[in-house]
Formats: C-alpha cells, structure tokens, sequence
C-alpha cells in the first residue's frame, strides 16, 4: 500500500507544545512566532522531517499556518479544512483563522498588539511573503525578527531523519523535450531579464528542466534539489549525492555539476559579489536564500520562475501519455466501481475501498506493463457524513462502513510514469434519498458547463469559475474551494500557475492540464464531487462566429452514477453531453476488460439518459 491509515493528528500533544514553544520567546526577543505548513521547499507536500505543522497543532492538511502569541494561538485554513481543523485541533488552545480571506498578515495589521515582534524562520518564509509581513507590522509599530534557529525544531525532539529518496529519469519518450533544450531556455530567459543566472528553488522545476524524478516527498515525484543556471548554459544542482546512482548519478553529471546542499549559499555569495545579478521568483525563494544574495553585494532579480509556465503547458508527447495513462486508470476505476456494485450495503469499509483501489490500479498497470509508481495523493474516501468533509483522510479510527440510503464520495489519483491521474466519484450506497440526488445532478450540471465551454484567447480561471456555480448558486448552495486545479506530468497533482478559480488570473493556454470539480457539502450529513481532468485545446473556428474559440478535451474516462441524476433537471444539451461522454467512456475502457462481468456492468453503467 501506498497510503496508510495511522492516526497522525495528536490534538492532545498541543497545549504542551504551544507552552514549550512560548517558552523561548523570552529568549528569543519575540512576543510570537509563525508556523508554515510549507517547508524549505516552499512545497505543499512535505517530508515527514518537515511536518512542523501538524506536530505542533494536530491538523494535518496541505494548506495552512499557525500563528503563535503568547496567549493566543491561531490555526489558519482554507475553506477545504474548515470542518477538519476544528476536528483535530484543541479547541481551548487554537482559535480556527481563514487563511484566504484574513491571512496572517492581514490578521496582525488588525489584531496584533503594538510593538508586536513577530519571529520567523527565514528558510520557510519567502521574500514575497515577507513583504507583506513588514508591511502589516509597520501599521502596529512592531518589527519582524529573523530567527537564526527554529525554535520548533528545538523542541521536536524526536523529529524524523530528512529523506533519501533515489533520483530516476524521465526519459525524453515521456518528458517529450531533452533536458539540454530546457536548459538552454532558462539560461535564456536568465539573459532577457539581464541577469547573471537564476536561481531555481521548486522542487517541481528542478525535476521538469533537467528530466528527474524523486522519492522524497510522498505522492509527488520531485527530488528535494535546488539549482543554478547561468546565462552561459552552465548548470549546477544541489543535491544529495546519496539521492544518486547509476543511470540518474550519470544523466545528471552529463547535464550539470552535482554538489551539496550546504554548499548553495556559498555559491550564492560567489556569483553576488561584485553585484553579481541573479533571477528568483519572489513567491518561492525563501527569505535565507534571498538573504544570501543580497548580504554580498549582489541583486535579487525577482521574476517569476521561467520554469513555471513551459512546466504547466504540456507538449505533444505529455499530453498523449497523459491521455494513456487516464485510459488504463479509467480501467481500473471500473474494475473498483464494480466490485463495489457487487457487496451488500454496510459490509465495506471506507479503509477497505482505499486498498482495493490501489490493488486494482496495482493489477491495472501489471497488465498493462505500466505499473502504478504511487498514488498522487491520499486517497479521500468518505461515506456519508464524512463525504462533507472536502479533504477527509480516513484512518483505523475513523474508519466505517458504507451504509444503505448514503452517499460515497471517493477522490484518488494516481503516478504513472506517463501521466498523474485525479478523479472524484460520488457514488449510491442503495437508495438515497431525492434530496441528494437534486444536490448531485445541481454538481453535474456545473462540470459539464465547465466540459463543454468554449471561450476565447485571454480568459482566464476567474472568468470560468462561475459557470461551474451557477446552477448551485440558484439552488442558494455553493462550494468552499476551487473549481479546479492544474496538474503535472508525472508530478505534483496541484500544479500552478492555472486554476479554475475565484482568484485565478492565469490566462488559460494551450496544453495546460486541469482538474473540473465542483461540489456540495452538507456538514454532518452528506458530501459530493465530481472530477474529471481536461486540458486547454488550441483556439479553433466556429461555424458563423467572428473569433476562434479554445475549449477543452476530457482526459479523465470513468461513468458517472446514473442512479444519482435526475434527466429532468438537465437540459437537452447537457444529456447529449452525458450521453456522448458515457458512449466514450465505454468505447475507451472496453478493450482493456477482459471480465465478461465487469464489461457488462461498464455497458449498463453508461447507458444513454
């Protein structure tokens, strides 16, 4: 198994942890300090040695921060963890904060007292982010105070080891372009911005232009590597060389000079002195790495990461092994929606759907000869009330089974050399009532608006996220999270700078992936998504219209729950949609179904409304 299912949230370990904390703020000159969840990496997914976060408060989702004073405690979160924080924080100790509508900084230019000193790490923090900081603390008199030691790590006593994970390549018939030619585009982009050399701090970025993968963070394949490209081509990657062997230890030397991570902030006062100029994205770099380029006499070009948009538009070959991958693991997905068709209401467990997912997707790439390398992300199986809760992650306690007249809500993904897969399913348990279908079909209604838009050259993620709403909007219900996401190529799941969202203002451009999600959350009742991925196609005509017209094609092929729909609430041309995507769905998956049973279920299963 690639998921476990141990309780990792400790709520009762905070009020000790908060006070051990508190206790070096003395010391340390500060009246509070500020916990990210992101790493040194700034990544979203962490090392175990990096989960400061949830060590110290309990919560254990991939978006938040904690503010720590001292007799004040703030968890903040997005609306994807409002339900979940107030479930593994203690209550009495740690005060729930909206980390998108009052984030920390906007919370201590209202709130902190005056002469608030506020301490960070400058290795978790970046300079962007830092900012914003300052600036809050200037409208209450206080200052910001860069700490030379976490403190938290002082009192992490038994912190894990940082990771190992072994490098493997990605070959160009997967990466679709040679890490030379990508290298070259940096060191272009190096010398268009009249700089030195740039400075590459995400993880994703490092695996993308040299054609690497890792195993240090779960779930996403990136190593925990940085680099420096010159305007001459050069390169160097600060690495473990324990992370390297064999075919990786000579397709990375053949590429650049290998060296240690300690040594990186030497290197940067090398290439400043002198004022020596070199380009980093403001929202990635940490703070202590922007530090030690400006300390010596150089300029921090800040831009942002050239990396980040060729990395999220995806070439021929991506998107192809994108569509391949998305194939076998609709096969997969209905070998599990079978099986599970095939047990008696209130016998399966929502750990027991997790693992016999995995095992199909397992079996899936066996047979195929392209095996499953990870999940994408932990696996959010939810039956009935804890389908409301949008990031849910079952555990041995937490676990039950799949009652009659409920909903299941199961979100999974998977790695696979040639492509990262994300799709939700909401699923009968017997029969549910109306109510929940009317709910269900509302969602439905806003994915296949998303599916089937057409909009022109310049739209971005907030000028679509409405059409996914609307129908909910007018039933009075909404959503607390994002339409969708952008994914990687046999990377991150949660790839940016492309969003489907109420803040995006990333233009969508050919190639890009995305995820299409919406949903409704009933706390203590009910939850329900449904996902596909699509990607941005190339502008085409329209038959009597002035301008050609960007779209999106499916990637993602899997029925959706008849049972749950109600055909009177859909408009004719939102059927044929349904329709068409059903017939597709059986056309694509059949040839890879040998089980007469399972082939059978899939034919009724897409079944035209």
């Amino acid at each position: 198994m690639f998921q476990t299912f141990e309780t990792t949230s400790n709520p009762q370990a905070g009020p000790a942890r908060v006070a051990a904390l508190r206790e070096k703020f003395d010391a340390l000159g500060i009246d509070g300090f500020l916990v990210p969840r992101a790493d040194e990496y700034q990544g979203e997914y962490v090392p175990a040695s990096a989960e400061r976060l949830a060590w110290l408060t309990g919560f254990t989702g991939s978006a938040g921060m904690a503010l720590i004073m001292r007799e004040e405690a703030v968890v903040f979160v997005d609306g994807r963890y409002t339900t979940q924080v107030v479930q593994q924080v203690d209550a009495a100790t740690f005060t729930p904060g909206d980390l998108v509508g009052k984030p920390p900084h906007l919370w201590i230019a209202e709130k902190a007292p005056r002469g608030f000193r506020l301490g960070i790490d400058p290795w978790l923090h970046a300079g962007a982010e830092v900012k914003r900081l300052e600036k809050a603390l200037e409208q209450c008199g206080g200052s910001l105070v860069l700490l030379e030691e976490n403190p938290l790590d002082l009192i992490w006593t038994d912190r894990p080891a940082e990771p190992l994970g072994a490098v493997s390549v990605q070959h160009d018939a997967h990466a679709g372009k040679p890490a030379a030619e990508k290298i070259a585009e940096m060191a272009k982009a190096v010398a268009d911005n009249n700089a030195n050399a740039l400075l590459v701090t995400d993880p994703s970025s490092v695996a993308w232009i040299f054609n690497i993968r890792g195993q240090d963070v779960p779930h996403t394949p990136h190593p925990l590597a940085r680099a420096i490209i010159t305007a001459a081509g050069q390169a160097e990657i600060f690495i473990d060389r324990r992370k390297l062997a064999g075919e990786a230890a000579s397709h990375a030397a053949s590429l650049a000079n290998i060296s240690s991570p300690e040594h990186l902030v030497a290197r940067l006062a090398e290439i400043s002195t002198g004022g020596g100029r070199i380009l980093v994205d403001g929202e990635a770099t940490p703070l202590a790495l922007k530090r030690a380029i400006e300390g010596n006499g150089g300029v921090a070009v800040e831009a942002v990461d050239p990396a980040r948009l060729p990395r999220a538009i995806k070439n021929a070959v991506e998107l192809r092994g994108s569509a391949e991958a998305h194939v076998q693991d609709g096969a997969a997905m209905v070998h599990f929606l079978h099986w599970l068709d095939q047990q008696q209401p209130g016998t399966v467990s929502e750990i027991e759907s997790v693992s016999q997912l995995e095992a199909f997707r397992s079996r899936m790439g066996q047979a195929m000869q392209n095996p499953l390398k990870d999940i994408s992300f932990d696996t959010i199986s939810g039956a009935g009330e804890h389908g409301a809760v949008i990031h849910y992650r079952v555990t041995t306690e937490t676990d039950r089974k799949l009652l009659p007249g409920e909903l299941f809500l199961i979100d999974s993904g998977a790695q696979y050399v040639n492509g990262t897969t994300d799709i939700t399913r909401t699923v009968a348990v017997g029969a549910v009532p109306q109510e929940q279908k009317r709910f269900f079909t509302l969602v439905l209604k806003g994915m296949i608006a998303i599916s089937a838009a057409r909009f022109p050259k310049g739209t971005r993620g907030c000028d679509l996220d409405p059409l996914a709403r609307i129908a909910l909007w007018k039933a009075g219900a909404d959503y607390a999270h994002g339409t969708g996401h952008g994914v990687g190529s046999y990377l991150s799941v949660h790839e940016g700078p492309q969003r489907i969202a109420r803040l995006s203002t990333q233009e969508f451009l050919p190639g890009m992936i995305l995820s299409n999600e919406p949903g409704y959350y009933r706390p203590g009742s009910f939850g329900i998504r449904i996902e596909n991925l699509i990607y941005v196609t190339e502008p085409t005509p329209v038959d009597g219209g002035d301008l050609p017209m960007m779209g999106f094609e499916t990637l993602t092929w899997c029925p959706i729950d008849l049972r749950l729909v109600l055909p009177e609430l859909l408009t004719a041309e939102e059927r044929d949609w349904l329709n068409a995507y059903h017939a597709q769905v059986c056309t694509k998956l059949s040839p890879l179904i040998s089980d007469a049973a399972v082939l059978a279920w899939l034919e009724k299963a897409t079944q035209p409304v």
